[in-house]
């Protein structure tokens, strides 16, 4: 008996948008469907499963690694598929959205990779998703210019050598596409949206080029869920003719409960794997989401406070490389966010210290590569990587086998010598509204404060707040000891809403989401039902 049509998907509630009919074909569509009706079922088994694991949490106030896959960790015989050419020196990789602009920055950027982000640093407007499927078929195309209108430049893209390989990075399994509905009316989840798009549409010339395609892999919490992304390549690979092992896949261990299954998840993955990376922002607000009622043990400080050298840090960076290196997989290290300034000197110069010392830190721990935000930080890496590697591709020959990480070193939260600050506080909120107020706008990535922010970003400001009122933290401010509530909370809340209209003017407030921004961050801040993601709420706000 042959397998039942795909349902066919409708468009809703979208404007039409410049040669969308060139993305949206009614072949890709279907193949859209097809991916929707044999994987969504188990993606809503897998997000049930999510709230099982973290009501055990919430009871048992621990994490372990999981007896049921002894087996796998214990077994030294299985490695990941190797890396193809394009992907086997991955020293420098650039982040960012796949607007048409970063898009020739990034390929032309000197780095080694580029992160092409449909996820954390793009707001998932119908424009945005669509678009940026444009964006990068015309770049593989060599069929893609930009113009910047208010200052003329031009932008077009150098010679095939000399561009970044593109690491394509889908929505989580969480988000929906509300956008892109079957025949029950039902949303398709945005990572088979993004997935399926890319691969019908690119897949082959990519093949062709040598170079993909390949994905980065985000909010992963078990290995079930790689393996699931695992069937989806196969089945994917094997509709379109393209060979099997073709996929490569980089699986971002942002998420406390990833980090006890790195084995396992590299193991589902293992015809398709090629790496891990350390994601820092998503990682700390996993950990809050998880142990957000364990007690003052899990209190975090200031989220700038919590660096990588802090100890249950060093924990997951160390063991994320040594179960790389004992699999034959590329480790990836974390993200320098720095924006320069073209205004100030002095702020650069200590800025550019810190990433240096950064980069440098995780070359000398076994990393492979790491990355930046911004072009002006690619020979800053390089150089870190450049003084370890030299003309090695990568260090996949360091095993660490001196790293030895217990279950209960991954949670050590308290052997971090710092404590919550009213300034935190402060930034926690600033960072909040003003990231979600471009969220809103269809701005993914924001520079706010000298950082590039994305969505990460956003979640552990609003984490922390949720956690300091609620674990009844006490800061010194002016002289006094003042407890986080609610009440403090929104008083800061407005004098930061005050101080933007000051320094906007009220016509450019007024054209703005700031009061929306506001009233969005208080709400995910100090609901009593804290929500699992802050991007399921915000996406019901945001237009188009």
């Amino acid at each position: 008996m042959s397998a039942p049509a795909p349902s066919p998907l409708a468009i809703v509630d979208a404007e039409p948008l410049p040669r969308q009919e060139e993305v949206l074909t009614d072949a890709a569509l279907a193949f859209v469907a097809e991916l929707h009706r044999l994987f969504t079922p188990r993606r809503d088994e897998l997000l049930a499963r999510r709230a099982e694991r973290r009501a055990e949490i919430a009871r048992t106030s621990t994490l372990d690694f999981l007896p049921e896959t002894a087996s796998i960790r214990a077994d030294d015989s299985w490695k990941v598929a190797p890396a193809p050419a394009a992907l086997n020196d991955r020293r420098v990789e650039i982040t960012g959205p796949t607007d048409r602009k970063m898009t020739i920055n990034a390929l032309n950027s000197g780095a080694k990779v580029w992160l092409a982000d449909f996820e954390d640093a793009s707001a998932p407007t119908w424009e945005n998703v669509v678009l940026g499927q444009l964006s990068l078929s015309d770049a593989y195309t060599r069929n893609i210019d930009f113009t910047d209108e208010r200052t003329g430049k031009s932008y077009a893209l150098r010679p095939n050598e000399e561009l970044a390989t593109v690491v394509m990075r889908p929505r989580g399994w969480h988000l929906d596409e509300r956008h892109l509905v079957d025949a029950d009316g039902r949303a398709v989840p945005g990572a088979l949206v993004d997935f399926g798009l890319y691969f019908f549409h690119n897949a082959q010339r990519l093949l062709d080029l040598g170079k993909g395609p390949y994905f980065y892999l985000p909010k992963t919490e078990s290995h079930l869920e790689a393996r699931l992304w695992n069937d989806v390549f196969v089945f994917a690979q094997d509709q379109l003719g393209i060979p099997q092992g073709t996929v490569r896949a980089t699986v971002l261990i942002e998420t406390i409960t990833a980090a006890y299954e790195m084995e396992e998840i590299l193991y589902e993955l293992r015809d398709h794997a090629s790496g891990l990376n350390a994601g820092r922002w998503d990682y700390l607000f996993s950990i809050v989401k998880n142990f957000r009622d364990g007690g003052a043990k899990f209190v975090l400080p200031d989220r700038n406070a919590v660096t990588m050298t802090a100890p249950f840090m060093r924990a997951y960076t160390e063991l994320l490389v040594r179960t790389c290196h004992k699999r034959g997989a590329h480790a990836i290290g974390g993200m320098a966010a720095f924006i320069p300034s073209r205004r100030d000197a002095e702020v650069n110069k200590v800025a550019f210290e810190k990433v240096r010392a950064d980069k440098d830190r995780e070359a000398g721990d076994g990393f492979d590569g790491s990355w930046v935000a911004h072009p002006d930080l690619v020979p800053i890496a390089m150089e870190s990587f450049d003084k370890v590697l030299g003309d090695k591709p990568n260090q996949k020959d360091r095993l660490r086998e001196d790293v030895d990480v217990k279950a209960a070193d991954l949670i050590a939260i308290d052997s971090l010598d710092a404590r919550p600050t009213y300034a935190g506080l402060v930034n926690a909120v600033q960072v909040g509204i003003r990231y979600i107020e471009a969220w809103l706008r269809g701005l993914g990535a924001v520079a706010i404060f000298n950082l590039m922010e994305d969505a990460a970003t956003a979640e552990i400001s609003r984490s922390q707040i949720w956690q300091w009122i609620n674990a009844g933290v006490e800061f010194e401010h002016a002289g006094e000891t003042v407890k986080a509530t609610p009440e403090l909370a929104r008083k800061v809340a407005a004098e930061e809403l005050a101080a933007i209209r000051a320094e906007l003017g009220d016509e450019a407030f007024a054209a703005g989401n700031w009061q929306q921004a506001h009233d969005l961050l208080l709400k995910v801040s100090l609901d009593e039902d804290y929500a699992d993601f802050l991007t399921l709420p915000a996406y019901e706000q945001l237009k188009g």
